[in-house]
Parts: structure tokens; C-alpha cells; sequence
């Protein structure tokens, strides 16, 4: 049976900071590299037999904290583009354009420059599919939590505002018995779970 291992990347230095990230490319914290190398050996436990990476630095260097430095860059695993609201601070949104904000995290409102969820979902199907073709059982994606959201829209019809915040170092895994998915594993971590993580 085919399985996605989808794991967010370590806390970030804006993640810790509670600022917009989008696609900017942002170091992990000392902090994150902790959960990163906390998380190893749940991840290995799956011995995944392809690895791919989202290609900004906070995850394919998570990417190689968990053992996989010669993950395969795929640039279609990056975060959502947040145009305009890159580098923002979260609560200064929700502050000053809470609808705005709150229509965001829903999938029905993009900041200036900004991409649109409905292609952002597509964007991530794309790669789900493309996996899926492979002969690999196992594969591990190193990505982030807009990433995971994408993949649980596009694998299961859930909808962004039905999901909670994936933490940071965390494991979420779909299944695809028969071709069809299922989510088998959702936030799982090794330590106390961050159910109000930042994007």
C-alpha cells in the first residue's frame, strides 16, 4: 500500500517570532532543529523509499536533520506564496484585517501578489499525483503546514478552515489503499503538540 509522509519543517526563526513566511526563505531555529532531530526516528521507522523536499532552507535542511541531506529539491513543495502579508506580524492581521485574515486561512481571500488557494491545491494535487505514479511505497515529503492543509484538501475534500494549524516537526500520513486516500496519521510529534502553531 502506497504512503505520503508528509512532515512541516522544524520551528523556523519567523515561526518563533509569530511572522508570515509564505515563500521567503527562512532559517530554522535552534529550536527547530531540536524537534527536527526529536522526530528522526519516528520518521525512519517508515523507511521511506523516496524523499523529496521542498527546496527553501527550513525544510530541506529539516529534510537532512532527519537523515535524508540528498532529498530531491521539488520547488512545487513550496510554501504558499503570501504576496503582500510575507514578513507580517500574524497578530498585527489578525489585529488590523481580521476578516481578511480569518478568509485566508479559509482558502477564499489571497493577500496582494499573493497566490489563490484553489491553484495552491492544485499546485500540491500535482505532486501527490505525480508521486502516486512512481513505484516508490513510501515517500517522504519535507514541507510546510500550507502544504500539508493542500494535500489533506486535495487528497480528502477537507477544507482549509476545517483543519486545524500542523506544528512544527510533525508527522501527518495518507494512505492510499486501493487508490483511494485515507488520512492514517495526522500532527503526530514527540513532544507536547503546538495546537496553535503559527503559518
Amino acid at each position: 500500500m502506497k504512503r505520503i509522509l508528509l512532515v512541516r519543517h522544524g520551528e523556523s526563526e519567523w515561526n518563533a517570532a509569530r511572522r508570515l513566511q509564505g515563500q521567503a526563505d527562512i532559517e530554522l531555529s535552534a529550536r527547530g532543529e531540536q524537534q527536527a532531530r526529536a522526530l528522526a526516528p519516528m520518521v525512519a521507522s517508515f523507511n521511506p523509499d523516496m524523499v523529496l523536499t521542498s527546496d527553501l532552507k527550513r525544510a530541506a535542511d529539516t529534510a537532512a536533520l532527519l537523515g535524508h541531506a540528498d532529498a530531491i529539491r521539488e520547488p512545487l513543495l513550496r510554501e504558499q506564496n503570501v504576496g503582500a502579508w510575507t514578513g507580517v506580524d500574524i497578530a498585527q492581521l489578525m489585529s488590523e484585517t481580521p476578516d481578511a485574515y480569518a478568509a485566508w486561512r479559509a482558502g477564499t481571500f489571497a493577500p496582494e501578489n499573493g497566490e489563490i488557494w484553489a491553484q495552491f491545491r492544485i499546485r500540491i494535487g500535482h505532486v501527490i499525483e505525480q508521486t502516486l505514479n512512481t513505484d516508490a511505497e513510501t515517500v517522504l515529503m519535507v514541507c510546510h503546514g500550507g502544504v500539508i492543509r493542500a494535500a489533506l484538501d486535495s487528497a480528502l475534500d477537507l477544507a482549509p478552515k476545517s483543519i486545524i494549524p500542523v506544528g512544527p516537526a510533525s508527522l501527518t500520513i495518507l494512505a492510499f489503499p486501493k487508490g483511494e486516500a485515507r488520512l492514517e496519521v495526522f500532527n503526530a510529534t514527540t513532544f507536547a503538540p503546538i495546537l496553535d502553531a503559527p503559518d
